[in-house]
């Protein structure tokens, strides 16, 4: 059996609590509001704990002594994520729906770069692969979101939000935050196809850059990466609701 076998079988068994409505619609939004702020922004260094997160976006109290930027950080990306539920109903992710969630998630930090391509060159850090230049970004972008309507349905939702993040972040299209924004768009694809988010913990870090790194040659590893975090999250729901599971795998 393979993963995405095992995930649609745990989705199935989900599937039977659906509708998530109410009280109880609200507490799981919260909770991985908070989960996915926080480790999304500490793949990329951001300093914020998980109950400092959560003391942030449910109290409004701040955490003296943490850089400013860590902060705006956590607000910002907060902001995305529940944008990104607006989406929900929807069967398609655009341009503007990426740019809305970088000005969204950038606007405290820098206000004159939120929610626009970036202008100069960008190198990362510890690859060997060169992000596209400046005057190929919007071009690029407008690709990426055709492929995305035109090619969804030819792939596993699981492997679709992948490869929307996988392609989106060799684009490269901002300064600052293009990681947090694909992950954001991985997630609202998987959010819209009724599964589970991909929530990557920073203890898995250095396995998610090289496998993003080596999907520049072979991206199966990189799906199966994101998959796994797929079932991790099917598993930690039934956990919460205790759904039971006939079949355990």
């Amino acid at each position: 059996m393979t993963i995405y076998e095992k995930i649609d079988r745990y989705k199935l068994a989900i599937d039977e609590m659906r509708p998530f409505e109410g009280h109880l619609l609200n507490e799981l939004k919260n909770y991985y509001r908070i989960g996915l702020t926080w480790s999304s922004n500490a793949l990329e260094g951001n300093t914020l704990t998980l109950s400092e997160t959560k003391i942030l976006l449910e109290d409004g109290l701040t955490v003296g002594g943490k850089p400013l930027k860590d902060t705006f950080e956590a607000l910002g990306h907060a902001k995305a994520y529940d944008f990104m539920f607006t989406l929900l109903g929807s069967y398609q992710i655009t341009e503007t729906d990426a740019l809305t969630m970088h000005q969204m998630f950038y606007t405290g930090i820098d206000a004159k770069e939120a929610g626009k391509y970036r202008n100069r060159p960008v190198f990362i850090t510890g690859s060997k692969y060169e992000v596209y230049q400046v005057e190929q970004i919007e071009e690029e972008m407008v690709k990426l979101f055709q492929w995305a309507a035109s090619e969804r349905k030819k792939y596993h939702p699981v492997q679709f939000a992948a490869q929307l993040h996988k392609r989106f972040v060799f684009i490269h299209p901002f300064i600052y935050g293009n990681g947090r924004v694909a992950r954001l768009l991985m997630n609202t694809a998987l959010i819209q196809d009724g599964y589970m988010l991909a929530i990557i913990p920073p203890v898995l870090r250095h396995e998610y850059i090289s496998l993003l790194e080596q999907a520049h040659d072979e991206d199966q590893p990189f799906m199966d990466f994101i998959a796994e975090r797929v079932l991790e999250s099917e598993k930690e729901i039934m956990r919460l609701l205790h759904i039971p599971f006939r079949n355990p795998l």
